[in-house]
């Protein structure tokens, strides 16, 4: 196109339109009427050329869109005018969307500059959080027969007692984070350190020291909260422990104070006649938290009114008896999910045979559903004594057991392996078991040598695990159980605080490769004492008994650290002159400052 003198546009001259190349003329058939004539189309008009913007870089020239052929139509019957006007309309409609969007297809279509490409997404710091384990409250007794899942609790016995010991390892300039143990409600009991001033660097370079609480009772949920120091999360750990002598909530459960989540797993749980799961649900943060339950029994997933839209306000803790929503489990899982608010969630099951007994443990929250589980800590006593035990009525829950549950839905073809102190032990029924998609499947442990176990199970599909512990081999005494969840692979700097009195064992199991274990007394003076090392073969199960006192000093924890092969950690805790028994995962190091992903969309 031109401009004349007249500033008039001229309109281009007509061209001929060359034949469609290939296109033959269809028989004529008698009476069809004639195709309409197909307007000539106009020549594309010139692209506007783009504004420079500072800063931008220019788009690529467009190319000049050519003329498009007239496409020749005469009189043809009617099928010959629907093919000569469906390729007009073809013709027309690539013009159209060509003169709509010519800057766009030159942009698509030619090379792109270099501020036009797409980028990776940038990594952006977080700052490391504050270290929060919140510790369950005692365990009660419910008070007559419970209706729906409201519980009522009746008073403890005259011998129960629930403490809290927790641990808080400085920076290496030994400068203990600022820290505390405090209530549910946020309102301080024990003040470990002040927030510190930002400290010197290399001050008391290689020297660590330890804050600690090595023994405090608690007659309600507690938690443990250290400050991030030099954007480091703290190194710190509480553990709860109950023990009691007397009345039908006899024995001992301990428990790891949890980090809270939104997601949460947990194994174990029992609510056939003489057994009772109560799920204790604790909001230690300011924001509502509105928890959902999916409960899986050994039939399968269990569809339970009011299970959903549970809410926990900040602050407190919510109690739901599970037989109000799964009665007569034998083998029950729980998945707690929380929307708003992290939660802490820990089951407190007992048993009761009759007026004997059966123990009390707390059931915490294994790792979340993967291809492999690994539990250590798992003591099985004499196989002989168990299987007499097993054989009387009302005892089918008295031994070493694995549970799997399978969360997706395809079954899970599951590898089971035992690992003790001289290697791997067979299983009496076999090392492979298909659990049930969707459900829970129970593989007995009776008829193992007794000793001190690492149990690693694996699949090809995700799952969940929890194996359980046994103490007592007569029917007519009281006895005791607990439950080993499975756990994370140990790294760095673990803090595992210790609780006071009784036996204290660390177990750690080793797979595949040797692994190096080094351990690190924290006393009740604050010191961090010289460190020990365990060399640990493959495929097999180390313990160290726990000394009562280092350099003069109670022991009250240890700062646990791995290399080597992948190995895992768990404390093993049993009661001289009873058959009380406890088992507590070592609980994840502490981590650094983290990078994330930031994509910026609308």
């Amino acid at each position: 196109m031109h401009k004349d003198k007249n500033d008039g546009v001229t309109p281009p001259e007509p061209s001929k339109s060359p034949e469609v190349p290939g296109s033959r003329a269809a028989p004529e058939l008698p009476g069809a009427p004639e195709a309409p004539q197909v307007p000539q189309v106009p020549q594309m008009p010139e692209v506007p050329e783009v504004p420079e913007v500072p800063g931008v870089p220019q788009m690529p020239e467009v190319p000049q869109v050519p003329e498009v052929p007239e496409v020749p139509v005469t009189a043809k019957p009617a099928r010959r005018a629907s093919r000569g006007g469906l390729l007009a309309g073809l013709v027309s409609a690539v013009v159209i969307v060509a003169a709509g969007g010519g800057v766009v297809a030159a942009a698509s279509l030619g090379p792109q500059p270099a501020g036009s490409r797409p980028l990776e997404a940038p990594l952006a710091a977080v700052p490391a959080g504050s270290t929060v384990g919140v510790c369950p409250g005692p365990a009660r007794l419910l008070e007559g027969a419970p209706v729906g899942t409201d519980p009522q609790f009746s008073p403890e016995s005259a011998t129960a007692q629930t403490a809290v010991s927790a641990a808080v390892v400085s920076a290496a300039g030994g400068v203990l984070p600022g820290s505390r143990l405090s209530a549910l409600d946020g309102k301080t009991a024990v003040e470990i350190a002040k927030k510190p001033v930002t400290p010197t660097p290399g001050e008391g370079a290689g020297q660590l020291v330890a804050g600690i609480v090595p023994q405090r009772f608690v007659d309600a949920a507690s938690v443990l909260s250290a400050d991030a120091l030099g954007n480091q999360q703290a190194s710190a750990g509480a553990v709860v422990s109950y023990t009691a002598t007397d009345g039908d909530l006899q024995g001992s459960a301990t428990a790891a104070c949890q980090q809270p989540s939104n997601d949460l797993w947990l194994v174990g749980a029992n609510t056939a006649l003489g057994r009772t799961s109560v799920l204790n649900l604790s909001n230690a943060s300011s924001t509502p938290a509105t928890v959902s339950l999916e409960l899986y029994g050994k039939g399968g997933q269990i569809q339970a009114p009011g299970s959903r839209g549970l809410l926990v306000a900040p602050g407190t803790t919510r109690s739901v008896i599970l037989a109000g929503l799964a009665p007569g489990e034998e083998q029950l899982s729980v998945h707690a999910r929380s929307a708003g608010g992290p939660v802490s969630a820990v089951i407190q099951q007992s048993v009761l045979r009759g007026l004997i007994p059966g123990g009390v443990d707390f059931i915490s929250p294994g790792t979340s559903p993967a291809s492999r589980q690994v539990m250590t800590g798992v003591d099985i006593q004499d196989p002989a004594a168990v299987e007499e035990v097993l054989a009387e009525p009302g005892f089918a829950d008295a031994g070493p057991a694995l549970q799997l549950t399978v969360p997706g839905p395809s079954d899970a073809v599951v590898e089971i392996k035992l690992f003790g102190r001289d290697g791997q032990k067979a299983l009496p029924a076999g090392g492979v078991v298909t659990a049930k998609a969707g459900s829970v499947t129970e593989v007995s442990l009776a008829g193992i040598p007794a000793g001190h176990y690492t149990v690693a199970t694996s699949s090809d599909v995700s799952f969940v695990a929890a194996t359980r512990v046994t103490r007592g081999l007569k029917s007519d005494q009281g006895s005791d159980f607990a439950w080993s969840p499975s756990g994370a692979r140990l790294g760095s700097q673990h803090v595992v605080p210790l609780p006071h009195g009784g036996d204290r064992i660390l177990v750690f199991g080793a797979l595949e490769d040797r692994g190096t274990i080094t351990y690190t007394p924290i006393t009740a003076d604050g010191k961090i004492r010289t460190a020990a090392t365990a060399d640990i073969a493959g495929d097999t199960t180390s313990s160290i008994n726990v000394p009562d006192k280092v350099g003069g000093s109670a022991v009250v924890g240890y700062v646990v650290s791995a290399t080597g092969g992948a190995a895992y950690g768990a404390l093993l805790l049993q009661r001289d002159g009873r058959d009380d028994v406890s088992t507590v995962a070592v609980a994840p190091g502490a981590s650094g400052q983290e990078k994330i992903a930031v994509t910026l969309g609308y």
